[in-house]
């Protein structure tokens, strides 16, 4: 009886701990307000400010559920505890060992704790130097990241954009990622990443490195979040290229978004509506501008630089070497693997998880 109730109020110290560390009692605030907007009487009369809050009343809820669940699990154990009735052993010790795991599995949580972390996220990734080695590189990342998100359970992924290489592979690609955690799972694949390979694409198969460029930023769905300025934005709008046909675009739906003041551009042509387009446009920006803040840890937008893209280029986070070995390494928690053909087919929770460590250790 001793050792089942010692190791249930260790496990109810570890708990209220976690509860401070990620402001439980602030967001149970948050949950009660929003709740108490839904029932308004004329919630619904703006469709869209709506939706963003429903939206935010079921992450909320997503997230405290589990760890009330678990605070009330461990109250009524230490309550049977209490009792001291040797007919309870043997429940008891399975219901600590039932809590504890449990505990273990949500702590994980405890890493995503930063301000977008609960966000979806927005990945493109680039073509670097390298040609058309590069453009497949840039592919075999995207399947790599695709591959990760179909393993995760309620991830889903939309390609907004994306542009074909010159002879195989890709330009460019823009993809949102939804599901739990999105943005705090993969802001950590931002970066250059590189590729040490026998060329496919040369006839002497001679050693070739690519480089490829990731970009993550949290899905900033609510103007509120990040505000932006008419005065400071330039929009273009012009004929969306196709490749003939029936399905060539004949209007000008195609938008160009640039933000003056960090000179951030954001294209979009695969919607047939200019609004549409337009709004995506504006959504991706709005989430560039908040991955900017978050980078330089500037209070407002007109304090922002532009991205330096040339540094960031030549500074890769983590290299991939399929020839003379094979290994990828991550240059940041130092976290490596050998199983590099398992890594390109979308293993990537032990990189994700050493990276999420090392930033809090």
């Amino acid at each position: 009886m001793h050792d089942s109730s010692m190791s249930l109020k260790q496990l109810n110290e570890q708990i209220q701990k976690a509860l401070e560390q990620f402001d439980f009692d602030t967001l149970q605030k948050k949950l009660a307000d929003v709740m108490q907007q839904s029932q308004s009487p004329d919630f619904w009369q703006d469709q869209q400010k709506a939706q963003s809050l429903m939206q935010e009343q079921s992450k909320l809820q997503n997230r405290l559920q589990p760890w009330r669940e678990l605070k009330a699990g461990v109250v009524e154990a230490l309550e049977l505890a209490n009792l001291q009735d040797a007919s309870l052993v043997d429940e008891l010790e399975e219901q600590a060992s039932t809590l504890q795991a449990t505990f273990n599995e949500l702590k994980h949580e405890l890493l995503y704790s930063g301000q977008f972390d609960d966000h979806d996220a927005i990945v493109s990734i680039f073509a670097g130097a390298g040609g058309t080695d590069a453009q497949d590189w840039a592919q075999m990342l995207q399947r790599m990241y695709l591959r990760y998100i179909e393993s995760q359970k309620g991830f889903t992924a939309t390609v907004i954009e994306q542009s074909s290489g010159d002879e195989a592979g890709i330009k460019s690609v823009t993809f949102e990622v939804s599901g739990p955690f999105a943005f705090a799972k993969l802001k950590g694949e931002h970066g250059v990443h590189r590729l040490v390979r026998l060329s496919p694409f040369n006839a002497d198969s001679l050693r070739q490195t690519s480089f490829a460029k990731v970009d993550v930023v949290p899905k900033i769905d609510s103007p509120d979040e990040v505000q932006l300025d008419e005065k400071d934005l330039k929009v273009d709008v012009y004929r969306a290229g196709g490749h003939g046909g029936q399905s060539v675009n004949t209007t000008d739906s195609a938008v160009r978004v640039t933000h003056n003041p960090t000179g951030i551009t954001v294209a979009i042509q695969n919607e047939r509506s200019q609004l549409q387009n337009k709004e995506t446009a504006l959504t991706i920006l709005r989430s560039k501008l908040a991955q900017l803040q978050l980078e330089q840890h500037k209070e407002t937008l007109s304090e922002l630089k532009g991205p330096n893209e040339q540094a960031a280029w030549g500074n890769q986070i983590r290299n991939y070497v399929l020839h003379p070995y094979t290994m990828v390494k991550d240059s940041r928690s130092k976290h490596e693997t050998s199983d590099a053909a398992g890594v390109l087919d979308g293993k990537l929770d032990e990189f994700i998880q050493a990276y999420l460590e090392s930033q809090v250790s």
